[in-house]
Parts: structure tokens; sequence; C-alpha cells
């Protein structure tokens, strides 16, 4: 609004060029940014940022024991408390859903005779937005990936 309470319109001189009045051109925008689509759909849902969490931890792990680990931390209980129906459930949504989308993405790599899930080789630049973004992504999940769940800490 200008000071005569009158409005204005808005400032957009740096959102693009404009050829004619009314047409809007997008701004120039490196195309190396657009590269990291693939580490924001990697990140977008809270079970791949847990799991993301947990290779960091240990860069193996077979998918029972990362469905416990994860259920751990989405329930924020101690792994030994973990019930064997959480736990399928979460194994399910890995097995159907999360893992086979960070094997396309090249995140990480699973051997389907084992069942066992490790990174890849793009998992650096996951690791990177995850390190750099620290608590803006959510910080009840690092809390609980920081945390220790040692049986002996329990009060």
């Amino acid at each position: 609004m200008s000071h005569d309470g009158e409005d204005t319109p808005p400032d957009d001189s740096d959102v693009g060029d404009r050829s004619r009045p009314g047409e809007f051109a997008p701004p120039d925008i490196d195309p190396a940014v657009l590269e990291l689509d693939h580490v924001f759909s990697v990140l977008g849902h809270p079970r791949r940022r847990y799991l993301m969490y947990a290779l960091a931890e240990n860069p193996e792990w077979t998918l029972e024991d990362l469905a416990t680990k994860l259920t751990a931390w989405e329930q924020d209980l101690d792994e030994t408390r973990v019930s064997e129906y959480r736990r399928d459930q979460t194994y399910v949504s890995l097995y159907h859903t999360h893992v086979p989308k960070l094997v396309d993405e090249g995140v990480v790599e699973f051997d389907s005779e084992t069942e066992t899930i490790r990174r890849g080789p793009n998992d650096k630049q996951v690791f990177a937005v995850l390190a750099g973004a620290g608590h803006g992504l959510d910080h009840a999940q690092e809390q609980h990936a920081s945390r220790s769940y040692d049986s002996t800490d329990e009060t």
C-alpha cells in the first residue's frame, strides 16, 4: 500500500521479465538446481527421512531390523518394546513403497534375496541436504535419530 492509503501494484521486477504488459516470463534458473528434485522427493516423507537417519548411523541394515528401528523412532519407544504387529506394518510400507522409491532414485541398494538395504550411489547428496536442513525438516526426527535407546537408561 502507498502512504496515502491507496493500493499500489506489487513490485515484481525480480520475478522475471515481461515482454508485454500482463505477460510473465520466469526468471533464469540454473539447471543444476532442478537436479535436486530427487533429493526433495526422497526427503518428502517422514519414514524415508528416518530411513536415511538410520543409514547414517549404520550403512547396511536387514529390512526387518530397519523396520524395528524406524518403528521405535516413530512410536518413541525402545526397540525392545516394538510390537511385532507394528514392526510388520512398517516392514510392509518399507518393502512396497519407500525402499523401491529410494532404489529408483539411486539413494539405496536393496538385495531382495537377503532383504538387505545399504547406501546407494546418490546417498551423499541426500545426506548433505539432511545435514544442511538440520532442524528445519523435523526436529522430533532428529531427536529420535540421535537418541540412544539403551535399555539401561530407562527409568
